[in-house]
C-alpha cells in the first residue's frame, strides 16, 4: 500500500508596522494562510508582532523571537543552528546510559513546523538569520506566491514566464553550499561554486527572454486578429470570483477552485447566447497585495488582455471586509501597464453572502456597480444585457456594397457587424449593417481591394 508523504507544517509570522490597522493585519494574515493552504501546506500556528518597520536584521523582538523558536524547536540565536533531528533509535542509543527507564516521546506531543512563513518580503540576510534562529526553512511573502504561479502554470507561456520570475527571485538568495565553496577547475576556473550558479541562472534568464518574445509574438498575433472584435475582460483580485462568472457568462468549462491563483493562463471565450457581432470575453490572472513586480513584468501577454480590452470588469468580492484595499491593488496594477484608460465598470460580486444592511451601503457607496451573484442567472443576464448595451451605444450603422466577385467576404460581413437588411441591384449585394465604426472601416478596405 502506497503512503502519502507528511503534509509539511508551517508557522506564519506578520509583522504589523503603525499605518496598518488591526482588521486589514488580520486580513492579510488570513490571506497569506490561504496562499500557504494552497500550496498544499498546513498551517499550525501564528505569531505577530507591532513593530515600526520590518527592515530588522532579525525582523522580531528578541522576545517573539524566542516565542517562535519554541514553536519550531529552534534555538533563537542566530549564531548557531538547531540540531538536525535524531531518529527514535538514535534517541534510544544516546538517552540509554542516563535514563534507561526514561518514557518515549509523548506521540500526540505538537509537531514542529517544516517552514516559518513570513507576510513581507526579506532580504537574503534576513532568510539566513531566521533559519538559524528556528531551525527550519523560511519562506517570504513572495516566495510563496512565486512557487504557487510555478505550480499552477500550464501553458508554454505561463511557464516561461513563471520560470524567469523565478529564477530572478532565487538569484539573489542563492547560498554557498557547505560543501561546494572552493574554486572551479577547467572551464571557468577561478569562479566559486556561487558564481558558477549565478552565471547558470544570468544564462538561462537570457534563454528563457528569447523564447518567451517568440511565444509572445504568436500571442500578439492571435490578439490582433481579434482586434475590432468587442472585447470584455475580467480582471480583479485572485479569488474574487471571476471564473465562476466567466463560465457563467459563457457556458465554458473553465476552471473554478476556491483556490488563490487557480487561473494564470488568459482564457477567451464568445459571450452565450451568441450575439452578432460576437462579444469575446477574457478571463485574467488575478491580482494580489505584493504582487512580485518581476510577476507582473513577466505576464506582460496576459496583462495585454485587459489592455486592448475594450471594456474591463474590475470583480470584487463585495463579501470581503477588505474590498476596497483588493480594488486598489487591483487598479494600481493596471495603472502600471497603462490599462487605467480603458473603460471600465464595477462588478460587486458574490452579494449572495453579503446581508441587506450590507447590500444598502454597498448601493449608497458604489451607485453604478453592478450589484450580482455569478451563482444567479438573472444577475448573470443582466450582465450579458449590459455589456451588449455598452457595445451598442458605440455602433454606428452604414451601408456596404459586397461585389458578386467577392461574395466569399460575406462571413466575415456577418462576423464582424450585425446585418441589418440585404438588398441587390447591378454592383452586387447591398448590405445595410450596425457595427463598430473600426470594423466598419476595416470592411469597407477589404470589399474595396482588389
Amino acid at each position: 500500500m502506497e503512503t502519502k508523504p507528511p503534509i509539511p507544517r508551517a508557522v506564519l509570522v506578520g509583522i504589523q508596522t503603525p499605518e496598518v490597522d488591526d482588521i486589514a493585519h488580520a486580513a492579510s494574515l488570513e490571506e497569506l494562510g490561504r496562499l500557504v493552504k494552497t500550496l498544499g501546506y498546513e498551517v499550525i500556528g501564528t505569531v505577530s508582532q507591532r513593530r515600526e518597520g520590518t527592515g530588522a536584521g532579525l525582523l522580531l523582538g528578541s522576545g517573539k523571537l524566542a516565542e517562535l523558536a519554541a514553536l519550531t524547536g529552534g534555538t533563537g540565536v542566530v549564531g548557531t543552528m538547531a540540531p538536525p533531528p535524531r531518529s527514535k533509535a538514535r534517541q534510544r542509543f544516546d538517552g540509554a546510559a542516563d535514563a534507561p527507564a526514561k518514557a518515549e516521546p509523548d506521540a500526540d506531543a505538537a509537531p514542529k513546523p517544516d517552514f516559518v512563513i513570513v507576510d513581507h518580503e526579506l532580504s537574503p540576510s534576513q532568510i539566513r538569520n531566521l533559519e538559524r534562529a528556528t531551525g527550519a526553512e523560511v519562506l517570504d511573502r513572495t516566495g510563496v506566491i512565486v512557487e504557487i504561479f510555478h505550480r499552477h502554470a500550464n501553458t508554454r507561456e505561463a511557464k516561461l514566464q513563471v520560470e524567469m520570475a523565478r529564477l530572478k527571485y532565487v538569484a539573489p538568495r542563492l547560498r554557498e553550499s557547505t560543501g561546494g565553496g572552493g574554486r572551479q577547475q577547467g572551464p571557468g576556473a577561478g569562479e566559486t561554486t556561487l558564481d558558477l550558479d549565478r552565471r547558470k541562472i544570468r544564462d538561462r534568464i537570457s534563454e528563457l527572454k528569447d523564447q518567451l518574445e517568440a511565444v509572445q509574438r504568436d500571442s500578439d498575433n492571435r490578439r490582433s486578429g481579434r482586434r475590432d472584435q468587442l472585447r470584455v475582460a475580467l480582471v480583479g483580485y485572485t479569488n474574487a470570483g471571476k471564473s465562476s462568472l466567466m463560465r457563467a457568462l459563457t457556458g465554458s468549462q473553465v476552471l473554478v477552485e476556491d483556490k488563490l491563483f487557480a487561473t494564470l493562463d488568459t482564457t477567451v471565450r464568445i459571450l452565450q447566447p451568441e450575439t452578432r457581432p460576437r462579444v469575446l470575453i477574457s478571463d485574467t490572472v488575478g491580482f494580489i497585495k505584493q504582487l512580485p513586480h518581476d510577476l507582473v513584468a513577466s505576464f506582460r501577454s496576459t496583462l495585454a488582455e485587459a489592455l486592448e480590452a475594450s471594456l474591463l470588469l474590475f470583480v470584487v468580492d463585495a463579501s470581503d471586509p477588505t474590498y476596497e484595499a483588493q480594488l486598489e491593488v487591483s487598479r494600481s496594477v493596471l495603472r502600471e501597464i497603462g490599462a487605467d484608460a480603458v473603460p471600465s465598470r464595477l462588478v460587486l460580486n458574490k452579494m449572495d453572502r453579503v446581508d441587506a444592511a450590507g447590500r444598502a451601503a454597498l448601493a449608497e457607496k458604489h451607485p453604478d456597480a453592478i450589484m450580482l451573484s455569478a451563482h444567479a442567472p438573472g444577475d448573470v443576464s443582466a450582465l450579458r444585457d449590459t455589456i451588449i448595451a455598452f457595445f451598442e451605444a458605440a455602433m454606428v450603422e452604414d451601408v456596404l456594397v459586397l461585389p458578386y466577385a467577392k461574395q466569399g467576404l460575406l462571413g466575415e460581413v456577418y462576423d464582424s457587424a450585425r446585418v441589418l437588411s440585404e438588398a441587390y441591384d447591378e454592383t452586387g449585394r447591398v448590405l445595410t449593417v450596425r457595427g463598430l465604426p473600426g470594423a466598419i472601416t476595416r470592411l469597407r478596405r477589404s470589399l474595396a481591394a482588389p
